[in-house]
């Protein structure tokens, strides 16, 4: 079966899709998109990611290109035209079609939409399978990565770097100060010497990832301790655990960093707990919601 993606208010053969060649998206990087999660049918935490969707279109001062209830039910036509239920939904809105130049429009145009859907195996039913390895660059992103946009050039050179020497993710941190800020596509984790669970806390410095988001509630209401708190590469190196969280890694252990193992280079007990803690949200949201 074809896949359908929409684009622009139609549901077109994704080997069809096509858009314009002054789509500001295409040449300024002008836009924002987001990633969610399919899961037997549903949407995970998909409030969550119609939230960040709207406040990065805010932060670009650009408006929504559908009201939301209109955009959930085409999140929802597009799965369920390519028949998946174990997936990856894309959504990607533009400043829309413009003669090239760098300001706004001057008259304001639409803005562009496009979505697409793709298959991925569910859940992974254990996490011994499922860790990888990381390694470290600097941090050569645009100053407000907090804002989920398209321009994602130094990540793009990030992953491709881990890629070259077998890792999976690519642990960023800021030059001079050595502090950690998140990796090339995740959310980074780390249980310190002491035993403590950090990440580093929301600024413009990292995106709000919505796992992040969805785990730390769970924490809360399992009375699991977060200690949202900067830390440098030297703790890094020596701290318990490691792992990174996102829609596509769930909650992935990472077992090596510059080819040396975090703690004893295994899923220790702590990621253990929170990868157990966010399956059961992925599967009691399915739950709930039937």
């Amino acid at each position: 079966m074809s896949r359908i993606a929409y684009v622009n208010g139609r549901y077109v053969p994704q080997r069809e899709a096509s858009v314009n060649v002054e789509d500001r998206g295409y040449q300024f990087g002008d836009g924002i998109y987001e990633v969610v999660h399919l899961y037997n049918g549903r949407f995970i935490d998909e409030d969550r990611h119609l939230d960040r969707l709207e406040r990065s279109l805010r932060e670009i001062r650009l408006p929504m290109p559908l009201t939301r209830q209109a955009l959930s039910h085409v999140l929802q036509e597009v799965a369920r035209r390519n028949r998946v239920t174990e997936g990856l939904l894309y959504m990607q809105v533009t400043r829309g079609v413009a003669r090239r130049d760098h300001p706004f429009p001057a008259k304001p145009v639409p803005p562009a939409l496009v979505i697409t859907v793709k298959r991925i195996a569910p859940y992974p039913a254990s996490i011994d399978n499922w860790g990888g390895t990381a390694i470290t660059l600097p941090d050569l992103r645009w100053a407000r990565r907090d804002i989920k946009s398209v321009n994602l050039l130094p990540n793009v050179l990030a992953r491709q770097a881990a890629r070259e020497q077998g890792a999976i993710e690519a642990i960023l941190y800021e030059e001079g100060s050595g502090i950690v800020t998140e990796g090339a596509a995740t959310s980074f984790w780390i249980v310190d010497e002491k035993g403590a669970i950090r990440t580093r806390g929301l600024s413009h410095a990292i995106l709000p990832g919505c796992t992040r988001g969805a785990l730390i509630a769970e924490m809360q209401q399992a009375g699991l301790t977060l200690d949202e708190r900067e830390f440098t590469l030297d703790e890094m190196k020596n701290a318990r655990e490691a792992f990174i969280t996102s829609a596509t890694s769930f909650v992935k252990p990472i077992l090596k960093i510059d080819g040396r193992d975090v703690g004893d280079g295994k899923p220790g007990p702590v990621t253990r707990q929170l990868f157990e803690l966010f399956a059961r949200h992925v599967k009691g949201a399915v739950k709930n919601a039937a």
